[in-house]
């Protein structure tokens, strides 16, 4: 019987600084698979869309952060990033999670400098030999009371001993969520579709439809699958953002080879996904612009992305002491980033006619990387680990042309500046761009004895720009410099052409106390640092050579330039058995402490959405088929702000969290009730709130947080075939 005939176990580094999360089964508590790291020592989350959260890593976010899913480097395409990786595969298609803190092995990041971030679907499952058909099926569905959100998800499976086809789907939709208490006492109800209920936080809807198809073939230790994937979100509003997302289709085509050999291990991957993104203003959100006609019919906002990949990796056993590592990758992406003239065919008096904006014209991003790693086992104590990455980035754009060609335009009694320097100085330039970075890495752990780890490595990371950072242009209009925001601050961005590579330093330590078998108790601590050269942080645009527009409206207009950072902190992570067996069951506690402190050395200001001191802590009892959990969330108030940003401070709050679930052979039945005190709070990482309004004017102004959601009852039942 071959290697894969029941179910593939793909190789893993042996040593990493990860965690390792299994997914048995989908939860009703929330929609956003970003939402499943929400327990990890070390990660916090930057709240977007209901779907589309963007994970964090020891204070650095988004692009800092190497994320794949089911192998696939998933990029943005989206001046905002309301599409990110982890947004293109639902929850309930989630198996398991691995998350890379700290020390990065080479061979599993590149092109980031906080860590990686790995999603995985189900492996595939085929019937032994001379079995019949393997079939499998999970049915699942939920609602959550808050904002009345409601879906169903579906996979089902058949396989002989050499061919399997999987099919999973879902489907969620959810109205606007609300806050624990009421937070909008300071906007002007003198807009279109004013929410008058205080508590409601707009723009936080959603609706979002998932397909994917897996195909796989096995001979003997030799396996090979296609996965093809399909997404489709109507609609997505966003609380921190001026504009929603009004669609945004995906195309994935993913190839793959794993073969086992005398001699180690092969894997080869091919990958092409295209994103087709709109952004308009949704119903929470002001539509008609101007004082005569013709009015602006919104803004509609267009996004084409297509990104292409190959990979090959081989884990070499060079001896019993001795392994190898070496690996090739190629990544290629493309972006258009393209806003229509509103109305259509526009006139020369409008501030959106009559050309198409062009924020980014063929951007082309092609990154070369090859890599090696040796990893030896020394002794049964003794492991080390050294890693070298070299990655080529290549970076161009075409030029690009404004609404108008006009150097003024009409307003009243006024006039405005026309777009037509600001692309002239663009296209002026020279857009090609060669990134040559280096990631070094080196690991070694000791283990005394079956009771105790400890771990001490060495890590340098580059990341370079992406297309937004580099290629956004305009700069004469506020306007058009809030739709290039993907921090949710409500400030307004332009990029720059001259930004270098962020180069990461980190030192991380882990000590693992735990007893001989790993089931009663751990207690798991992680201090590290990280010093950042050329960080990529927003500067005044003066800063840059650039004149931006003022604004009234306390928000702030920004560029974006090379600086220093510094960055330190501690994860601290244990769980107890308290009592096993009995008339009660089981009993265990769980908890995590997590600290970062982020500053800017060029400028001595504090990091932008820095997450303050947190804790969570955890009862569980297990008794037959009931699992209950009593969870507290324990969030310290966040005074450390970035002055550049205006960024908001935030009070400290506590929530607490009820869970139930009951396991039956085939199905589950699962019941929460989260924020149970339906405790007001404003989110720290959950930027500006622009959830409502005229967002393209001033009249929404600067001086609220996005708040967290108050309580929620939360059901799902999931039956299993």
């Amino acid at each position: 019987m071959s290697a894969f005939a029941e179910e593939i176990a793909l190789p893993s580094v042996e040593v990493r600084a990860e965690s390792l999360q299994e997914i048995n089964m989908p939860s009703p508590n929330s929609s956003d698979t970003a939402s499943l790291l929400e327990n990890e020592p070390g990660v916090s989350l930057y709240r977007a869309g209901g779907v589309s959260s963007l994970p964090v890593i020891h204070g650095l976010a988004d692009d800092r952060i190497r994320i794949k899913v089911d192998g696939m480097d998933l990029i943005s395409s989206c001046a905002n990033h309301m599409n990110p990786p982890l947004s293109y595969i639902d929850p309930s298609n989630v198996e398991n999670i691995k998350v890379f803190a700290g020390i990065t092995p080479v061979s599993v990041g590149g092109d980031s400098i906080a860590g990686t971030i790995i999603v995985n679907s189900a492996a595939p499952e085929f019937a032994k030999d001379g079995q019949d058909l393997l079939i499998k099926a999970q049915i699942g569905t939920f609602y959550r009371s808050n904002n009345d959100a409601r879906g169903v998800n579906l996979s089902t499976s058949v396989a002989n001993d050499k061919v399997y086809m999987r099919y999973t789907g879902s489907t969620v939709e959810a109205n606007n969520y609300r806050a624990g208490g009421n937070f909008k006492s300071t906007l002007s109800p003198a807009v279109r579709s004013w929410l008058s209920d205080g508590e409601v936080v707009g723009s936080s809807y959603y609706k979002a439809r998932n397909h994917a198809l897996a195909f796989g073939v096995v001979h003997e230790n030799h396996l090979v699958e296609l996965k093809l994937g399909l997404q489709d979100i109507p609609y997505q509003g966003y609380a921190n953002q001026r504009m929603d997302m009004t669609g945004n289709d995906s195309k994935q085509f993913n190839l793959s080879y794993n073969g086992q050999y005398g001699w180690g291990n092969l894997e080869a991957r091919a990958y092409h996904e295209e994103t087709r993104h709109s952004m308009q203003f949704g119903d929470d959100k002001q539509y008609w612009y101007g004082t005569m006609p013709p009015l602006a019919s919104g803004m509609p906002m267009d996004t084409e992305g297509k990104t292409t990949g190959v990979n090959v990796k081989a884990d070499i056993n060079l001896s019993q002491r001795d392994t190898l590592r070496v690996g090739a990758e190629y990544q290629r992406y493309r972006l258009d980033d393209y806003w229509r003239a509103s109305p259509p065919g526009g006139v020369m008096n409008t501030m959106m006619g009559p050309n198409t904006f062009w924020n980014i014209n063929n951007g082309q991003r092609d990154r070369y990387d090859v890599f090696a790693e040796w990893e030896a086992k020394w002794s049964p104590q003794w492991l080390s680990q050294l890693g070298l990455r070299s990655s080529t980035v290549k970076m161009n754009a075409g030029d690009v042309v404004g609404y108008n060609n006009a150097i003024t335009i009409p307003m009243g009694m006024m006039t405005m500046p026309g777009y037509k320097p600001a692309a002239d100085a663009f296209n002026a330039l020279n857009h090609k761009n060669t990134d040559n970075n280096i990631d070094i890495t080196a690991l070694a752990r000791f283990t005394p004895d079956a009771g105790q780890t400890f771990e001490v490595g060495y890590a340098m990371k580059t990341r370079s720009p992406n297309v937004y950072e580099r290629f956004a242009w305009s700069n004469s209009n506020t306007m058009v410099m809030n739709m290039v925001n993907w921090v949710g601050d409500g400030n307004g961005y332009v990029g720059n052409l001259n930004l270098k590579p962020e180069t990461a330093h980190t030192l991380s330590a882990t000590a693992n106390w735990h007893d001989n078998a790993q089931q009663n108790w751990n207690l798991k601590v992680t201090p590290y640092f990280t010093y950042v050269d050329d960080y990529i942080d927003a500067v005044a645009c003066a800063k840059v050579g650039k004149v931006c527009a003022a604004r009234p409206d306390g928000f702030v207009n920004l560029s974006l330039d090379n600086q220093s950072a510094r960055l330190y902190g501690v994860d601290v992570s244990g769980k107890m058995a308290l009592a096993n067996g009995g008339g009660f069951g089981d009993f265990s506690a769980f908890g995590a402490l997590n600290y970062v402190r982020g500053k800017n050395r060029d400028t001595g200001d504090d990091l932008y959405n820095i997450m303050p001191l947190n804790a969570k802590f955890a009862l569980e009892q297990k008794l037959g088929g009931w699992t209950n959990t009593i969870q507290a969330k324990l969030v310290d108030s966040k005074d450390k702000v970035q002055a550049v940003r205006k960024e908001l401070k935030t009070a400290g709050y506590g929530l607490l969290n009820l869970y139930s679930s009951y396991d039956w052979k085939n199905a589950r039945f699962d019941l929460g009730v989260e924020n149970v005190f339906d405790k007001y709070y404003a989110d720290p990482l959950g930027g500006a709130y622009l959830g409502q309004g005229a967002t393209m004017g001033t009249s929404v102004l600067q001086g609220v947080v996005v708040p967290g959601m108050g309580r929620s009852v939360n059901v799902g039942l999931t039956l299993k075939y």
